[in-house]
């Protein structure tokens, strides 16, 4: 018979509630996983024209050419892949902001990011000439760039905090969306072609846009993903980070930088889409602890669940026209948010 000395036995069963939350958070993102594909199957599967499972399969592997095929390969596979990308770019900037500025009620509109892409869209429509989206496009990613730079050093640079951050976000938002008002009221072609992007569609999503913002979202998910345990550390506070070993300034210009990469292509790729980067992070939060390196896979997998659930419901409700998908999540993501916000054991960073 074998003999366990007590400290092995004490040892081995202090690690096994960690063992057990490890694989219990694993489960619940392979859970998710899962659901993202049903919901992206429901996004190529279901629009405004009815199409049977067997027509939509042999669209996407046997293309002839045909009309169906068309609708399935060229109008719905785009916007699904966009729909992933975004949602994910969305969902990562959203949860990267609460950390950063350790305010769980924070989204990538606080820090000003979405006004600097609609300034600068609105810049380019009125000032340019510019009307396709994929000109859009690049010009929004340059506003959030912009921004995200403005935003920073008046915010301190190396001396950043976060309550710092937010403030100078709130105040560049401010001055940015009167700028955006100014220029809309003076110019209504401008008013009139701002108009369909401001409000967040997936509907002109072609290959094209997706190929554009792509490497965007993929560098800046990798960066996010990257920063989990230094962002732990920065929920602690600042003192206990750099006792921790945690370089403050780096930690937080490489947070500028992902949340820039993925809220500008983001934005750029379907307009200012709100919620999704502010309830998912949350209501991740609220699952999983407050532990960066979960919060931030969860986030990637569950933001798009949102987004293509959205963009399916919003061809649903008003079939055979549909409902733009930033109108939907604001639908539901405003009761939602009174929900948890409202909640007594409301998930804390």
């Amino acid at each position: 018979m074998t003999v366990v000395s007590p400290a092995k036995s004490g040892t081995e069963t202090a690690s096994a509630p960690p063992r057990r939350r490890t694989a219990r958070r694993a489960t619940g993102l392979i859970a998710s996983l899962g659901v993202l594909l049903a919901f992206a199957a429901a996004s190529i599967a279901v629009g405004a024209k009815p199409i049977p499972l067997d027509q939509v399969w042999h669209g996407l592997f046997h293309y002839t050419g045909s009309d169906t095929d068309v609708v399935i390969r060229d109008v719905r596979l785009p916007r699904t892949i966009l729909g992933l990308l975004v949602g994910v770019g969305l969902g990562l900037a959203g949860a990267v902001i609460q950390a950063l500025t350790r305010n769980p009620l924070a989204d990538p509109g606080l820090l000003g990011l979405n006004a600097g892409a609609s300034a600068a869209v609105v810049s380019a429509i009125s000032f340019l000439g510019v009307t396709s989206l994929t000109g859009y496009v690049w010009f929004a990613f340059l506003g959030t760039a912009v921004v995200s730079v403005l935003v920073y050093a008046l915010g301190g640079s190396r001396s950043a905090t976060p309550v710092r951050l937010a403030l100078a976000g709130t105040a560049v938002y401010a001055a940015l969306y009167g700028y955006i008002n100014a220029v809309q009221l003076l110019d209504s072609a401008a008013l009139d072609k701002m108009r369909f992007w401001t409000v967040g569609s997936l509907a002109s999503a072609n290959m094209t846009v997706v190929r554009q913002v792509t490497p965007f979202l993929l560098i800046g998910s990798v960066l996010a993903l990257a920063l989990g345990r230094s962002l732990n550390a920065v929920a602690l506070g600042d003192d206990t980070a750099r006792a921790l070993g945690t370089n403050l300034h780096r930690t937080r210009a490489l947070s500028m930088a992902a949340v820039t990469l993925l809220c500008g292509a983001a934005t750029a790729a379907c307009g200012p889409i709100a919620f999704v980067g502010l309830i998912v992070p949350h209501l991740v939060r609220a699952i999983t602890g407050p532990d960066m390196r979960w919060i931030l896979p969860y986030a990637a997998v569950l933001s798009p669940v949102l987004l293509l659930g959205s963009d399916v419901l919003g061809r649903l409700v008003t079939r055979p026209a549909e409902l733009q998908v930033g109108i939907v999540t604001a639908f539901i993501g405003g009761p939602l948010f009174i929900y948890l916000v409202r909640r007594r054991r409301m998930a804390q960073l």
